[in-house]
């Protein structure tokens, strides 16, 4: 059914004057998007787990296959589309001749994106209050039994935890409120430098105190053995949730990329600095764990428990104890701008809201709505739905089935329903090999893994 609309809303130029000033911007912005918390922690361990060395190729394999191509898809559908997730949609299926109705997967992405979001500022307000702890006494005698009642403690307190909600929202708000190249981009283009920086020196730290060969094996060494079907299928999921696709950041910071800047170029850079992070991270964590005859047991508990006994125990434990919770903080605060961004720019163009209003009212959105994932932890710990908890249920509902639904759905509009040619004419891959390498993985071989990632993950 073909969809009528006006010519603004056909024009995929509308921009409203927005735009990186440079392709180091837009590619600092993207990374700091796509390196969260969840891949700096969960990442080294699933590949420790997963056969080291031989899951990071298994991993490279699926990002380039998978990631990559629907990546490429959602830049050139933000680009194509110059406004926020819904509109682009929008504006691309009416330049192509669909039916306006797609826009509501640019809207599905928008709600990942919310629903994220409530989760990861509760958990962004851990790191700093952490940071804060750091800074205090540097976690001086933690063993594993205080570090354990400290956390207890800090999720069984819903005032405090809201104090650092607060916080965590209020420094990426008033990033948002100064707007894309005056907020964004002068804040990406110093933190993510210096969340690199402090990596090296973190690392540089562990090669002297030790413990560094031991992570160097965990990580590295190539285990073919323990490859299976199961690994390839944890690697898929890994690549496809840890470069940040259908989660209507891409799709924004794409709207704002100058025709000039090369798509699969920075989807390349993109892809090979998330994954540098991530392996990086390994690095500065397990000398740590190791050296110091820890558990390298995954998830919030290794961060939070595990970690501070280390810092507690090593030479020099303060100074990093705060340089590793401040490099935390800067990748929770630039994964929040990728996830507030979209938001805020949908609310300029639906509700016709100045900039600065769209961001206080996204924020105190979010706050209010963060109360529910702040109690999810401690007064209303006991309720559940299908065996899980409040935050529990908001983690399914968006890494389970929007997130893969909605990256299922962008490689199958741009794969089938835009044309070769408008594809062509925004990666600007020419015709050749190339182009129909991209074209050929983002029509048959993402949507076949990523509805794998999405039924496997409903069905649990």
């Amino acid at each position: 059914m073909l969809g009528s609309g006006t010519a603004a809303e056909v024009d995929g130029s509308v921009k409203g004057g927005i735009s990186w000033t440079s392709r180091f911007a837009f590619l600092m912005a993207s990374v700091g998007f796509a390196v969260g918390l969840g891949n700096i922690w969960r990442f080294p361990y699933v590949t420790g787990e997963n056969g080291g060395g031989a899951f990071v190729l298994v991993y490279l394999v699926c990002a380039f296959a998978i990631g990559v191509p629907i990546l490429m898809a959602e830049l050139l559908l933000g680009r194509r589309g110059g406004m926020s997730p819904a509109n682009s949609m929008r504006n691309v299926a009416l330049q192509q001749g669909r039916s306006r109705h797609w826009q509501l997967l640019g809207g599905m992405n928008m709600l990942a994106a919310f629903t994220v979001l409530i989760v990861y500022c509760v958990i962004a307000g851990w790191v700093l209050n952490y940071l804060f702890k750091a800074v205090l006494t540097g976690f001086a005698g933690a063993d594993v039994v205080s570090a354990a009642q400290s956390f207890e403690a800090l999720l069984g307190s819903p005032g405090t935890l809201l104090a650092w909600t607060l916080v965590s929202l209020i420094i990426t708000g008033l990033i948002i409120y100064a707007g894309v190249q005056s907020g964004i981009e002068r804040a990406v283009t110093v933190m993510m430098p210096a969340l690199f920086a402090l990596m090296i020196a973190l690392v540089g730290y562990n090669m002297v105190v030790g413990g560094f060969g031991e992570a160097i094996d965990y990580l590295f060494t190539a285990d073919f053995s323990k490859i299976n079907a199961a690994v390839v299928l944890a690697a898929i999921g890994q690549a496809f949730f840890s470069i940040g696709v259908a989660m209507a950041g891409m799709m924004t910071y794409g709207a704002y990329l100058p025709k000039d800047v090369s798509i699969p170029r920075s989807v390349v850079v993109i892809v090979f600095a998330d994954t540098l992070v991530a392996l990086l991270a390994g690095l500065v964590i397990f000398p740590a764990v190791f050296n110091n005859g820890l558990d390298p047991a995954g998830g919030p508990g290794l961060i939070f428990q595990t970690l501070p006994v280390a810092f507690a125990g090593m030479p020099g434990g303060h100074l990093v104890s705060v340089l590793f919770f401040l490099l935390l903080s800067v990748a929770a605060i630039t994964s929040m701008l990728g996830l507030i961004e979209p938001l805020t720019r949908w609310l300029e163009e639906h509700k016709g809201f100045a900039r600065h209003n769209s961001a206080i009212v996204m924020l105190i959105t979010v706050a209010l709505l963060s109360v529910l994932s702040i109690l999810g932890y401690n007064l209303l710990s006991d309720y559940t739905l299908g065996g899980r908890d409040i935050n529990g249920v908001m983690d399914y509902f968006s890494n389970q089935i929007l997130l893969p639904l909605g990256g299922l759905l962008i490689a199958v509009f741009v794969g089938w329903f835009v044309s070769r040619q408008v594809a062509a004419a925004e990666l600007g891959l020419g015709r050749g090999l190339l182009f129909n390498a991209w074209y050929f993985l983002i029509r048959y071989v993402a949507p076949v893994a990523v509805l794998l990632v999405f039924v496997l993950g409903v069905a649990g």
